[in-house]
């Protein structure tokens, strides 16, 4: 049965992502895709899309801004980009987008079902429903804006959408999953991101049936002219609220809720120092054994496997990892300087080492792909006993060795140590 898995609060952002970033989330994206597909089969990936907290982490890891609302149009468009090419080779479709992109997506629906013998018509019913019920039947002061529409070619598929309050400057992302789903009507959502905003109008709560079968009763009844003149009458008067049943409220209360935070740095709290301490402890343990052929090729050493512990974390990991997505900044770093600059040489090995895994693995040799596991492995056996450097140092390193790693921001790219540049700092 689809279930409610969770909320988040999202900060809304404005800006683009740019054209250097948005190239290498397209590629590590797709790859990181491909590993999942050839490690676990489409369904599991349909999965991950669907679960909220993982979306926000497998963003981070892209050297996307790791808490806000802009994590949710850049990656549905960098897989767009990216998935096109292999969509015959893995069987996996991405329609949609943000605005204009949005609205087509029944046409891409229809063209997608010609291309590999599905119900076009069908897919492209279910996208208006999934978008009307968001829009529509949950009242909840956020406005859709872009909708994502994944699909398989055996028909299952996936919705991410994303709604937004200008007022309250934030974001609302909405996931929907088709496993399961017998209902559109009947508490059908996978997830919601959002944070509580009150008392909401939730047409599509299983508690609302009776409530949806009224409505039609009284517009069969009274017509639409009538049913405007009697809410003219009562207009200004309050409507009592019956008492809600506590049992549903209690079961959500129990749901992870992830709470994305409006500052931009880093901080402790932001992340669970165990799992950082496991994977630094991971990547000096397992790389040079693992990967001591690879450490051989220039420009490629510990910073580089570091970041694929925490890739293989992504690609391996179960949803419980990824209640602290901030961690996962700390793989490649954030466009906009938080907690570091994109470090672009490391982030382009780990996109050259994941393809040359994924690209061996499909020939038959699966040895590279699974090293990469067993640093994710190694990650949660050390994570319970070993210590590691705060947060506070792990980023000033980083920081002070960003121009040595290829460091770049929206402000530009970081100078050597010492030199006059940019004050990035005071811009971001």
């Amino acid at each position: 049965m689809v279930r409610r898995a969770g909320s988040a609060d999202l900060p809304l952002h404005g800006g683009r992502v740019p054209a250097w970033l948005g190239q290498r989330m397209t590629r590590l994206g797709a790859v990181i895709v491909e590993a999942i597909v050839l490690e676990y089969g489409r369904d599991e990936l349909l999965r991950r899309l669907a679960h909220p907290f993982w979306f926000q982490s497998f963003g981070a890891v892209m050297g996307m801004d790791w808490h806000s609302s802009g994590i949710t149009t850049s990656v549905l468009g960098a897989l767009k980009r990216g998935l096109a090419p292999l969509s015959k080779e893995l069987g996996i479709h991405v329609c949609g987008g943000r605005g204009k992109h949005s609205r087509v997506t029944p046409a891409e629906l229809e063209a997608v079902g010609e291309r590999v013998g599905l119900d076009g018509a069908a897919l492209a019913r279910s996208s208006r429903l999934v978008a009307k019920v968001d829009s529509a039947a949950v009242q909840d002061g956020f406005d859709l804006y872009l909708h994502g529409f994944i699909v398989a070619d055996d028909g299952r598929w996936v919705v991410v959408q994303q709604g937004m309050n200008g007022d309250l400057k934030q974001a609302r992302r909405y996931h929907w999953l088709s496993e399961g789903l017998d209902s559109f009507v009947n508490a059908p959502h996978a997830a919601i991101d959002g944070v509580g905003q009150g008392m909401i109008v939730n047409l599509a709560d299983r508690r609302a049936a009776a409530s949806r079968d009224t409505q039609l009763h009284l517009l069969n009844e009274m017509g639409p002219d009538r049913i405007v003149r009697e809410l003219t009458r009562i207009e200004g008067k309050p409507a009592p609220v019956a008492p809600m049943d506590p049992a549903p409220a209690e079961k959500q209360a129990l749901l992870p809720h992830l709470v994305m935070p409006a500052h931009h740095d880093v901080r402790p709290d932001d992340i669970i120092a165990r799992r950082l301490h496991g994977a630094l402890a991971a990547a000096a343990d397992r790389g040079p054994e693992d990967f001591a052929e690879l450490l051989l090729v220039p420009g490629i050493g510990a910073r580089t496997v570091r970041a694929l512990a925490m890739v293989a974390e992504v690609v391996h990991g179960a949803p419980c990892r990824f209640t602290d997505p901030a961690r996962f900044s700390l793989a490649h770093g954030g466009k906009d300087r938080h907690p570091y600059p994109v470090a672009t040489h490391v982030l382009d090995r780990t996109i050259a080492v994941m393809k040359s895994a994924v690209l061996k693995a499909k020939l038959g040799n699966e040895e590279e792909l699974a090293a990469i596991q067993r640093l994710d492995e190694q990650a949660r056996r050390l994570e319970r006993t070993v210590t590691g450097p705060s947060l506070p140092v792990v980023i000033a390193e980083e920081r002070a060795r960003s121009h040595e790693y290829g460091g770049r921001s929206v402000f530009g790219w970081e100078p050597p140590p010492g030199a006059s540049g940019h004050d990035a700092e005071a811009n971001s």
